[in-house]
């Protein structure tokens, strides 16, 4: 059964000719006709009687409502996707990282909503896995996260790489390790650390960076929000690995200091075991959403912001850390 068929049956059903709902169909008798003959093969039983005034059968009346409803919902069907195609939605959803949504996307939903006035833009902050799950369940239209190939590895994922940035050490002002303006792997390993939840990217990488090393990862606590970081952090030894973006609020904080990471040069002289150690901490920022939702105008333009503001929030980052 095709919506073709219905429509002719509908239009036969109006007019109560054969010719006249051809015109209305803007198809040929001849059609309509076909049309009609296969929805009453489709349904086992006549549905005109075929005299000078063409009328419904008993089935035809009975099938008459079912198919009204059939088209009306075919219509707003048609009518609902042609809006999102004309960027009508109600909504646009974007899960991204803590530190994503404190200082990279302010700027881009002020730009957004300048366009867009009549849509609800909804920003929820996530961890890197749990946003990308959201994405791939449809409950969000973009994705704003640290990468991970083995959760964007599909056909339908569209990877847009913003930026890349290193990973530094949060510490207590008066921490013992302080007095190191770059601190020595040999160093860094012997304190405990705080790290995000399970599911968030920042803390498979720290993890995965240590066991590259050969090295066990002292976690002493596990936190989801900055915040709750550096409240920690201030108060003992504990320390934690944070990207640099993460860290902009924290160089401002009076009871706290940052420091870097050993560099390659100072690293490839030491091993541990018969590893030779590499500092290659950083983290990758991409932009994750799925190729039909860019046919839709609203989040392509969203993600077209994203890019273009990319280098710029960089460059302003970067300006932000030189003066602190």
């Amino acid at each position: 059964m095709r919506i073709e068929q219905l429509q002719a049956f509908l239009a036969v059903t109006e007019t109560g000719n054969f010719g006249q709902a051809a015109k209305q169909c803007g198809v040929t008798q001849s059609t309509i006709s076909r049309q009609i003959q296969s929805l009453e093969t489709n349904l086992g039983l006549p549905l005109f009687h075929r005299t000078s005034q063409v009328k419904l059968t008993l089935g035809g009346e009975k099938f008459l409502p079912r198919a009204l409803k059939i088209c009306q919902e075919w219509q707003r069907a048609c009518a609902e996707c042609t809006d999102l195609l004309a960027g009508k939605q109600p909504e646009l959803c974007v899960a991204a990282i803590h530190s994503v949504c404190a200082h990279y996307l302010p700027p881009i939903l002020q730009q957004f909503c300048l366009h867009y006035p009549e849509i609800q833009l909804r920003v929820t902050a996530l961890g890197s896995d749990r946003a990308l799950k959201v994405l791939r369940d449809g409950l969000v239209d973009i994705a704003i996260v640290m990468n991970n190939r083995f959760l964007t590895n599909s056909a339908e994922m569209v990877v847009e790489i913003l930026y890349e940035e290193q990973i530094k050490i949060l510490m207590a002002v008066d921490h013992p390790l302080i007095n190191y303006e770059v601190v020595p792997w040999s160093e860094l390993v012997k304190y405990p650390q705080v790290v995000f939840k399970d599911g968030y990217g920042m803390q498979r990488l720290v993890q995965e960076w240590f066991s590259r090393q050969n090295v066990k990862l002292k976690i002493a606590m596990e936190l989801n929000t900055l915040d709750a970081f550096r409240g920690v952090v201030r108060q003992g030894e504990m320390i934690a690995l944070l990207p640099q973006s993460a860290l902009i609020d924290s160089r401002q904080d009076s009871t706290l200091a940052v420091r870097a990471i050993a560099n390659p040069q100072e690293l490839l002289s030491m091993t541990v075991g018969n590893t030779s150690l590499q500092n290659n901490l950083t983290r990758q920022v991409v932009m994750v959403t799925t190729s039909d939702r860019l046919q839709i105008p609203p989040i392509a333009h969203f993600c077209q912001l994203v890019k273009k503001n990319a280098s710029t929030t960089r460059i302003m980052e970067d300006k932000q850390l030189v003066r602190t």
